[in-house]
């Protein structure tokens, strides 16, 4: 593949399916990179010292996205070597241990992807409009 087949993309996806940090990472790898670096955020069985049993998600969509995509074009300013970006959310039902989130970032050296990361994770839990709703034993309340 040459530098011309391999241009920058952005992928972002809201689904209602299982997420596969494998996939994700496999959309974001490229020839002309050396790091790939992924956040996954998993829905753990507790908050705040109570039992959680799972998350629901739920988002105004089109608005979801247009943020996910201004987080994506911030990040291409702030570290213009990026390569590919891949920011996939669940909606719906997402059971304990289960991706809720997948961020995945190439570039040519580690230092830039990670910051991405972190960068994106970060600004999509503050300005993204997806909420979740836990689900509790009635002995939490």
């Amino acid at each position: 593949m040459n530098e011309s087949e391999d241009e920058p993309h952005d992928l972002i996806k809201l689904k209602h399916e299982k997420l596969s940090a494998d996939e994700i990472s496999a959309l974001v790898t490229s020839p002309c990179c050396g790091a790939v670096s992924l956040f996954i955020g998993t829905t753990r069985n507790n908050f705040e010292g109570k039992e959680v049993l799972q998350l629901e998600y739920e988002a105004y969509e089109s608005m979801a996205e247009a943020e996910i995509k201004k987080i994506c074009t911030d990040i291409r300013m702030k570290w213009p070597s990026v390569k590919h970006i891949a920011i996939h959310h669940r909606l719906g039902l997402v059971p304990i241990s289960e991706a809720s989130v997948i961020i995945a970032v190439s570039s040519p050296h580690r230092k830039e992807s990670l910051e991405a990361v972190q960068y994106g994770i970060n600004t999509l839990k503050a300005t993204v409009p997806i909420w979740k709703k836990k689900y509790m034993p009635l002995w939490n309340s």
